[in-house]
């Protein structure tokens, strides 16, 4: 992961030495880390930081910049970096703490994710309210849901899914992320963010809690940045007002396409491509 960007570009190889000069071993694990290791949030959190604000770095680099940014899950922070909220240092610095202390709620319970497909959000809310233990956390784009909750209940709500005429898909993720099980991660991080200065944002950053750009409440960035950690990521919301905004491009800088994909579902009229397919048309 990244290490084209590594080999290929000098703004991209500087930002993935200054992580791993903060933390080493991150090179080592984003070109070559097994995939047990690189599930465990501790390892992910770190890794994705480093690439994404790589490739970030590159098309900076190259004269394209955005009008807004936004970031799914930790990918808000490497936004919140991107927009001048944050240093690089700052922002990988904070993103291994906030992987050290989900992975520690994590451990604190047996729990486990799943993407719930053909259901409205609706359904989906309503059957958690059956199980408790059970959260809807992410509102990925139409028809698609992550929930998260106790492993033991995960069968019986699974159940109750494919009655209502849904399916649910198992996430290779090391924990109940999003939801109340990491309460306790979301206060320690307030306070690791409390810590730190916030600078101007350059850009209009959109915040997976309100779904909204920051600002648009009294919250403040400490606040908003925390409370994502246990609580529900607005995505659909979010790129919806992106793009009522006038946004009709967008570029997913990680390493995949998942959010390109829901993007095109939220909005089939926007486009939307992966870093290095845009990369491609641009130059």
């Amino acid at each position: 992961m990244g290490k084209e960007l590594y080999e290929r570009y000098p703004f991209a190889a500087d930002i993935f030495r200054l992580c791993d000069s903060l933390r080493p071993g991150t090179m080592e694990q984003c070109f070559h880390g097994t995939e047990d290791a690189l599930k465990e949030t501790k390892h992910t959190q770190p890794c994705l930081f480093a690439m994404e604000l790589a490739a970030a770095a590159v098309l900076e680099e190259k004269g394209i910049r955005p009008d807004a940014v936004a970031g799914f899950s930790l990918g808000e922070v490497t936004a919140a970096v991107f927009a001048g909220i944050f240093d690089t240092e700052t922002g990988f610095r904070l993103i291994c703490r906030r992987g050290e202390l989900m992975q520690r709620e994590a451990q604190r319970f047996d729990t486990g994710m799943a993407a719930v497909v053909k259901l409205p959000p609706e359904t989906v809310i309503s059957l958690c309210e059956q199980y408790p233990e059970i959260y809807p956390v992410n509102f990925n784009c139409p028809g698609q849901i992550s929930v998260a909750g106790l492993t033991l209940r995960m069968p019986d709500f699974s159940a109750a899914v494919r009655q209502a005429g849904g399916r649910t898909i198992p996430l290779r993720v090391s924990g109940a992320f999003h939801s109340p099980y990491m309460k306790e991660a979301a206060s320690a991080f307030a306070g690791e963010l409390s810590k730190v200065s916030a600078g101007k944002m350059a850009l209009p950053l959109y915040s997976n809690v309100t779904g909204k750009p920051y600002g648009q409440d009294s919250r403040s960035v400490t606040e908003l940045l925390s409370l994502q950690i246990s609580n529900p990521v607005q995505w659909e919301t979010l790129i919806r007002n992106m793009a009522a905004s006038g946004i009709d491009t967008f570029v997913e800088i990680g390493p995949g396409k998942t959010l390109t994909g829901m993007i095109r579902k939220i909005n089939p009229e926007v486009t939307a491509c992966s870093f290095t397919e845009y990369l491609t048309e641009a130059m």
